[in-house]
Formats: C-alpha cells, structure tokens, sequence
C-alpha cells in the first residue's frame, strides 16, 4: 500500500493485476493530422498525434449581486452529427512551434478565443481521462479566475462557436432543454451539476 495516501485504501501499482495485452507491441493502424488509431493485442483505440495535449476551462462569473453563472459554448461537431453543448476548451501545442506550450497558456488562449473573457490566472486542477476504454487523450482540467468579458469570442475564422453564460442554479434546466431541442451534451458539463461548484464563487 502506498505510504502517501494516509487514511486512503490506494494500492501501489505494483499490487494490481495489469492487462493480458498491456506489454503487447502498440501498431499504429493509421495516423493523420490530428489523430492517430491503434492497436495493442486485443484493444483498438484512438490518441492524439504529435504529442498534442487538449485543456478544458471551467470558468465562473459572478454578478454583482453575487450570483454565480458558468460559462459554456455550443459549436456543430461533425463526429456527433449535431450542436453540442461544452464548456471552453482547445489544443495544447498544435500549432508549429508551440510543441512545448503550457496548458495554462493555451487555456488562457482559448478561453478569450471562444468566449471573449480574458482570466487574471488559470487554476490547474489536474489530468482527467474522457474515455479511457477507448480514447488514450487526457486533459487538463483548469479554473479560471479574474474573469474579464473584453470581446464577443465566437473562435476563429474557421469555428463559429456561441457563447453561453447561464446562472448555476438554471443549469439543470438549461441543459434540459437543450438536450430537448435534440443537441448533444459534453459530459464535462456534469462537473457543474453533480458537485459543489453549483454553490461555487468566482475569485
């Protein structure tokens, strides 16, 4: 048992049983721009290429009455076939020259790119796993803090995302009836209706 997990029954990696095709030799099945699809033994999956990283903002505004309301955007995803409900989020280095790029860098980025709020700091909260049986990407997950609204946002010349900023406590229902009207929901969007962060203050 690990010595750093104090009160936690967490075991040490090397007490767990791995995969029968964890040593397996990893194929690369067929690679693109942006994505690349494998195979190790019996598991096929997708990871991204070139190393590239993916950043997930959760961001909260808070009136001056002291109510807090997130910050979401919906765009159209081809894969989905439909609009799609999501909170801020973008590459980590894949553009040229950016290999080396801080997740908290690109979140900042792409946080006033999509929505036109400009953070005084971003909040790393760690590396999360979307879809582990089939997808190898993380992200990072951050919060923003000191949010500024200093431009529409809407992405770039090629996107054309909407901006939403919906009161907490009208999330459930918003996302109701957006699933309603038939669009799809990013399971992120349960990080705000499942936890504390519906009582949350923006800092």
């Amino acid at each position: 048992m690990s010595a750093d997990t104090p009160g936690f029954d967490i075991p040490d990696t090397a007490d767990l049983v791995r995969d029968m095709d964890a040593d397996k030799p990893e194929e690369v099945m067929w690679e693109g721009k942006f994505i690349t699809a494998k195979r190790r033994g019996r598991w096929e999956y997708v990871g991204r290429s070139r190393g590239i990283r993916a950043a997930a903002i959760i961001a909260i505004d808070t009136d001056p009455s002291g109510e807090p309301h997130v910050i979401l955007v919906s765009q159209y995803r081809v894969p989905l076939g439909q609009f799609c409900l999501e909170i801020p989020a973008g590459l980590v280095g894949d553009d040229e020259g950016k290999q080396g790029e801080a997740a908290e860098e690109a979140a900042l980025r792409e946080l006033e790119e999509e929505t036109g709020y400009t953070a005084e700091r971003m909040e790393n909260l760690g590396e999360f796993y979307s879809s582990p049986g089939m997808v190898s990407e993380c992200f990072t997950l951050l919060r923003a803090h000191g949010l500024k609204k200093v431009s529409a946002g809407g992405g770039t010349d090629s996107e054309n995302i909407i901006t939403h900023r919906v009161a907490l406590s009208e999330l459930p229902r918003f996302v109701a009836d957006w699933r309603a009207a038939g669009h799809g929901v990013d399971v992120r969007i349960s990080l705000f209706m499942m936890s504390g962060l519906l009582t949350a203050q923006n800092t």
